[in-house]
């Protein structure tokens, strides 16, 4: 019998992955691993969710990146897109559908939904001033202008954002502009563009963001969102909202789909969120489902709609693409947006083009078995609220001080006790005691806090209190004594390895989520199968005389050598 919680059905976004290189940890601890964690915990409770991402193969990103490496645009997100998905597969990220918008099906998507908001007159088309590159007879979108940022000053900001204080702009706004095609200093020129009046949307985005309330209804409850999300809209709202192009002057891109616009294609943030419906089409073909099922308000009911992003990407996701979910009608609008903070790096951001990262691929490629220490780590520094720091020491530090002499230890200690005294064969439990009861009792309230803190998106918490279910499995043991007691009261002792051996299965089952691998391991040694949260009667998850595997260990010691080596490594590569 399954555990009695909420059957809510949901649909999960992991922001699309820019396909002009390959990702790094950064990417990982603060997106995609936090989603495959929510995931894989409402896939155990059999929930009806469908975990979408692909490749963001538009954008002025790509046509820099083939400029540089003096190839086609094509061969960039061919090569990057198998990097990213090959990588994410090895870490275990457990995607329903991994797509790429380049994929026809995305183009005829894409140009429909802007058709459909043409038509029904959503945007405003109006002429403005735009730089160009006279070299190369181009102009420039956002990326393609750097400057220095009139904020901060900055002196490599983008036209759109500046990476270092994170102000919005636009390519008027800074100051001494230059092509990032040519080095040159651009002209302005006319240009005609259909912009999307955000202004116009500014009451209803409010009360959504701030009050939960969309069309007078109540669709989400405002404290369960981040508060970095619900302050960054609401200064963006309550600053004014303005008009933002739909289109760029590009050849590399969804082109727009009306007559006489040559050489102009959709903003990749039109794009690339409609990347996740194109992404549930494809899924749904394969599958023999109905898409609008995942998407659309007559057909989805009451499904959430959740996006795993970085902090970087909220106005996109909780203003922009609601807005745009709202003009074409039909759509249900997110229901939550779990934006990460940044991750830094042995004291220094992530910076790719300075080589200062740890690339996934080239991690799984060097450590094909530690992609769970791995995800254990990010998890427990994940950034959910605020930024945090990933050093190879620390690294070291969670793997051995936890995984390995805390949940490794505990489950070595049992299995080499039941091996050692009943032959691998789960002894059969008598009266228990009130200390067997008081054991019972915390690890039914530690699944309930980890069940809580999952679906309130607290995963480092909830990681940690899976951690917690192993320190109480190793006080009992130290505490009841069997290795004394086996010689004075064997009968008491098979308890106490029974309830041992229970504790096991439970962090075989709370650990899925976090560590997939390790939790199989886990339960191929146990002999059983649990692949659904928790069963109502938890303590027959191994009965009496059930076999139990010799012991293996599950995780190795880190060594200083491995951290020396690794550091060297960072520095050594940095450009």
């Amino acid at each position: 019998m399954k555990n009695n919680q909420s059957k809510s059905e949901y649909t999960v976004t992991a922001a699309l992955p820019y396909a002009n290189g390959p990702i790094h940890l950064g990417h990982v601890s603060g997106v995609y691993l936090p989603a495959d964690i929510f995931v894989r915990y409402l896939r155990m409770q059999q929930r009806d969710v469908l975990f979408l991402c692909g490749s963001d193969e538009h954008g002025a990103a790509i046509t820099l990146r083939a400029k540089k490496e003096g190839v086609s645009p094509k061969q960039i997100v061919d090569k990057y897109h198998h990097v990213i998905k090959n990588s994410f597969n090895e870490l275990g990220i457990s995607f329903d559908v991994f797509h790429r918008t380049s994929e026809q099906l995305h183009h005829d998507t894409a140009q429909e939904f802007f058709k459909k908001l043409w038509e029904d007159e959503k945007f405003v088309e109006k002429k403005s001033e735009q730089y160009f590159d006279q070299k190369n007879q181009q102009f420039l979108a956002d990326r393609y202008i750097t400057g220095t940022c009139p904020k901060c000053q900055y002196n490599e900001a983008y036209g759109d954002q500046c990476e270092s204080c994170g102000a919005d702009l636009s390519p008027m706004d800074l100051i001494s502009p230059k092509s990032t095609l040519s080095g040159e200093v651009p002209i302005i020129k006319e240009t005609k563009h259909w912009y999307l009046p955000m202004n116009r949307h500014e009451d209803w985005l409010k009360k959504w963001v701030k009050d939960g309330v969309l069309d007078g209804k109540s669709v989400h409850d405002p404290k369960e969102w981040r508060n970095q999300v619900v302050g960054q809209c609401l200064s963006w709202i309550d600053g004014g909202l303005k008009p933002r192009a739909m289109t760029r002057d590009l050849d590399w891109g969804v082109k727009v789909p009306i007559k006489g616009n040559e050489g102009k294609v959709l903003y990749v943030w039109l794009d690339a969120p409609i990347g996740y419906i194109s992404a549930t089409k494809q899924w749904a073909i394969e599958n023999k489902k109905d898409w609008k099922k995942y998407w659309c308000k007559e057909e989805a009911g009451d499904r959430k709609l959740v996006h795993f992003i970085g902090k970087d990407n909220i106005v996109f996701h909780a203003i922009i693409f609601p807005i745009l979910l709202k003009d074409h009608g039909g759509f249900i609008l997110p229901h939550n947006v779990p934006s990460s903070e940044f991750l830094n790096l042995e004291g220094r951001k992530f910076s790719t083009s300075k080589n200062w990262a740890v690339w996934l691929h080239e991690y799984m490629e060097r450590y094909p078995d530690k992609g769970d220490e791995l995800r254990y780590v990010l998890t427990s520094i994940a950034p959910e609220s605020k930024d945090a720091e990933f050093t190879w020491k620390e690294y070291q530090a969670r793997i051995n001080n936890e995984l390995v002499a805390i949940f490794g230890n505990f489950v070595n200690r049992t299995i080499v006790l039941v091996n050692k005294y009943y032959d691998g064969v789960a002894p059969y439990r008598s009266a228990l005691t009130e200390k067997d009861l008081d054991l019972l009792k915390l690890l039914e309230e530690s699944k309930l806090k980890i069940a809580s803190n999952i679906e309130a998106y607290k995963i480092r918490e909830a990681q940690s209190e899976v951690m917690n279910i192993a320190r109480l499995g190793n006080k009992y043991l130290a505490e009841q004594e069997p290795w004394k007691q086996i010689k004075v009261d064997p009968k008491r002792v098979e308890t106490i390895m029974s309830l041992s051996l229970h504790v096991c299965a439970v962090l075989s089952i709370a650990f899925h989520p976090f560590l997939p691998k390790k939790a199989y391991q886990l339960q191929e040694i146990l002999g059983i199968n649990e692949d659904f949260w928790f069963t109502q009667d938890a303590e027959t998850l191994i009965p009496g005389g059930q076999a139990i595997k010799k012991p293996e260990m599950l995780f190795q010691k880190i060594e200083d050598e491995l951290i020396d080596k690794e550091i060297e490594r960072l520095h050594v590569s940095e450009k």
